[in-house]
């Protein structure tokens, strides 16, 4: 041995046995602390922010000591000064009115006056919607479209031909879920500002094909028929309208309702005059956002937008930002690559791109019209973390008003004067500050970690970046290594994925999860990691996927792991687990990628991208006769001949959004290979399930993981 030699091997024993002394000199956590959330004195709640008074005042609460009861305070933004709360701060405004479901029924309630029930039969009635001037509520019933006068309680019903395929300001299952989101709970209609009109969407799904879904319960069984467009069926056709609330002719929008086409969610003008209609075609290349007459229903341009690749309906409401002015709006794009803001005049004409460069702007904040100032969210400095950024309209004075390697979570006040900030990495527990709008802290408001957070072994976090294989990604993996890593051996691991298009799960913040330090303790390293089109390279990095799914995500992941075995990682012992598109991904890992990943635990999966919904899977692959090599290369089914390891896959029954027929096709194809595979159903289960149901699901998981990776029993400690 040379002295060089010598001296390497001595200063790692060094470093080694100084480790072993720090372990040494704090506590492990008991099985109390990471199973049953008993973290008293490790972590502690961040107070709560219950609202902003005005520009410059807040409550906010927080627990004091031991009290169990948290206390609210009035902050005062100008000094930092708190006083406890008289609870007068936010009284409710005069004749603030609610609206709800009870039963069959609609009740209203003023204020805290007793409640009033203001229908009266036995037909369900679904999402009840006050008017901006609380003089009215729309609801549907049977699919049609009605309203109803608080004060007189006057029912107009506004739509008649409402029945079983016909739809009336009630959406169906592809517009809920894939273009207006889960959010709506199915509701397809939206009041003016000025509560002279509701626009809505009648939905004409005759022609959508019927999948049958089938129940175990009683004796005979029970079949869901369920109108389900998978890629290349025919699609529900839309018409938009606008009618009174108090009834009369429906003006309808100059579309060809027999066109394959898409309609995202409507914007009114502030003025209420005129409805903005997102307008898409089938291939979802080409969006044009129209003016709809409100007299007439005729329709002019405003925006116009054509990708190489695709486009994705708004569903949040946030493509268009009107401005007070009546002037002008600011409209989200990604079409450089990059989601960026750009400012247009009312007529559609362009007056200047607001942000520009490589970076995601996620969301406005606050818009200061007076002084020409926007106020966003953006990931900027570091893909995996959020800050708020500033910028003048004219797209000059661009200035970062959060601080530190922090990912950042912003509560703006009213006026933009003042803001919280909730921080933290994953190193650093989180912490919530007073900011004003130049980026000066004005007060640390709450710390989670606790006083006794250093006195124990807490499992090492860390986000490491790995080079893609064609060099032009930094892929970014979040780990969560062994309690008591030792370089000289290695671990199993445990892959955590979704895994779909802008659909990232890295990011640097602070999470104290039990699990995860019982997985540590037990020896596991635990990963998530995101591929090129995960979103963390913008747009330019989701258009990856145009036409190929799973092509991209496995051959960056690939990457990953082989960086996970160089640093500890048994070649042996890689688990990917995910439900949904993660399901795919684990399905697709142990088949098509059997040679780097040796077990998979799939729920709820797409097994073949023809058996899923037409507007999802035809964003990035078009039709199955458009793209048919696509559709053959991204198919789980095709791979059967390349699966090797061992794969637990497991589905709901009842599943309305990925069916059971995808999981039952794979296991088909496995059985006919002679393959051997682990397999569980959950009888009634949708995409998801609960109670005992889901503790039965994650016991059987947490077996799979002992039993394969761990190579123990599990303990008893651990059953639900």
């Amino acid at each position: 041995m040379n002295f060089n030699s010598f001296q390497k091997g001595l200063v790692s024993l060094i470093c080694c046995f100084i480790l072993i002394i720090a372990y040494a000199q704090k506590k492990d956590l008991t099985t109390g602390q990471m199973l049953n959330g008993d973290v008293t004195g490790i972590i502690q709640p961040l107070p709560v922010i219950a609202g902003w008074v005005d520009d410059s005042h807040f409550l906010i609460s927080r627990q004091n000591g031991m009290d169990p009861k948290p206390q609210t305070y009035l902050v005062d933004c100008k000094t930092g000064r708190e006083q406890l709360s008289t609870g007068a701060e936010l009284t409710p405004k005069e004749n603030r009115k609610t609206v709800y479901l009870r039963g069959t029924d609609i009740y209203i309630k003023v204020n805290d006056l007793p409640e009033e029930r203001i229908t009266n039969d036995t037909d369900q009635k679904v999402n009840p919607v006050l008017s901006p001037d609380n003089n009215y509520v729309a609801y549907t019933k049977n699919n049609n479209l009605y309203s109803i006068n608080i004060f007189s309680k006057k029912i107009t019903q506004l739509t008649f031909d409402g029945n079983d395929v016909i739809l009336n300001g009630y959406a169906s299952w592809i517009y809920m879920e894939e273009i207006l989101g889960r959010a709506s709970r199915y509701r397809a209609f939206w009041w003016s500002p000025d509560s002279k009109k509701i626009a809505f969407f009648r939905t004409d799904e005759s022609r959508v094909p019927v999948f049958n879904i089938v129940s175990e319960e009683g004796q005979h069984g029970k079949l869901v028929k369920e109108r389900y467009p998978k890629a290349g069926d025919p699609n529900p056709s839309v018409k938009v309208g606008m009618v009174s609330p108090n009834g009369g002719t429906i003006i309808w929008s100059n579309f060809n309702e027999n066109d394959d086409q898409y309609f995202g969610l409507p914007y009114w003008r502030p003025d209420g005059k005129a409805l903005w209609v997102q307008w898409m075609n089938r291939g979802q290349d080409s969006l044009i956002v129209y003016e709809i007459n409100e007299n007439n229903g005729s329709k002019k341009p405003v925006y116009t937008e054509i990708q190489k690749t695709w486009i994705s309906l708004d569903d949040m409401g946030k493509r268009i930002t009107f401005l007070q002015d009546g002037r002008h709006f600011i409209i989200q794009s990604d079409h450089t690559g990059w989601n960026m803001l750009y400012l247009y005049d009312m007529n559609g004409q362009l007056i200047n791109p607001i942000t520009k460069g490589e970076y995601t702007v996620t969301e406005i904040n606050h818009i200061d019209e007076k002084n020409q100032i926007i106020y966003f969210t953006c990931r900027k400095d570091n893909s995996t973390c959020f800050d708020l950024y500033k910028i003048n309209f004219d797209g000059k004075g661009l200035q970062r008003l959060t601080f530190g390697n922090y990912n950042h979570t912003v509560n703006m006040s009213p006026k933009g004067s003042y803001f919280l900030t909730t921080y933290s990495n994953v190193s650093t527990p989180g912490k919530m500050a007073l900011m004003n709008n130049r980026g000066k802290i004005i007060k640390e408001m709450g710390d989670a970690k606790g006083k006794n957070f250093d006195n124990y072994n807490i499992s090492k976090t860390e986000i490491v970046r790995v080079k893609s294989e064609d060099g032009l990604f930094d892929l970014p993996v979040k780990i969560t290594w062994p309690l008591y890593f030792d370089s000289s051996k290695t671990y199993p691991v445990l892959i955590s994925i979704y895994g779909g298009p802008d659909a990232g799960t890295v990011y640097d913040g602070f999470s104290f999860n039990g699990q995860t330090e019982w997985w540590a303790k037990e020896g596991l390293i635990q990963v998530s990691m995101d591929h090129r089109a995960s979103g963390q390279f913008g747009k330019k990095g989701v258009n990856y996927m145009y036409r190929n799914l799973g092509f991209w995500e496995m051959k960056d992941w690939i990457q990953c792991v082989k960086w996970l075995i160089s640093h500890g990682a048994d070649k042996n012992k890689i688990a990917i687990s995910g439900f949904s598109y993660g399901g795919y991904m684990s399905c697709y890992a142990l088949t098509y990628g059997s040679d780097y990943f040796n077990y998979g635990i799939a729920g709820g999966s797409v097994t073949d991208w023809s058996l899923y919904d037409s507007h999802y899977t035809e964003r990035y692959m078009d039709t199955p006769g458009e793209n048919p090599e696509g559709y053959k290369n991204s198919s789980v089914l095709n791979y059967i001949d390349r699966y090797k390891g061992l794969l637990r896959i497991y589905h709901g029954t009842m599943d309305d959004n990925v069916h059971l027929q995808n999981s039952l096709q794979l296991v088909k194809k496995l059985q006919d290979a002679k393959k051997h595979f682990e397999f569980m159903v959950y009888p009634g289960g949708l995409h998801g399930w609960s109670g005992n149901q889901r503790l039965h699901s994650t016991n059987e998981n947490n077996l799979f993981i002992y039993k394969y990776l761990l190579e123990k029993e599990m303990p008893d400690v651990m059953e639900r």
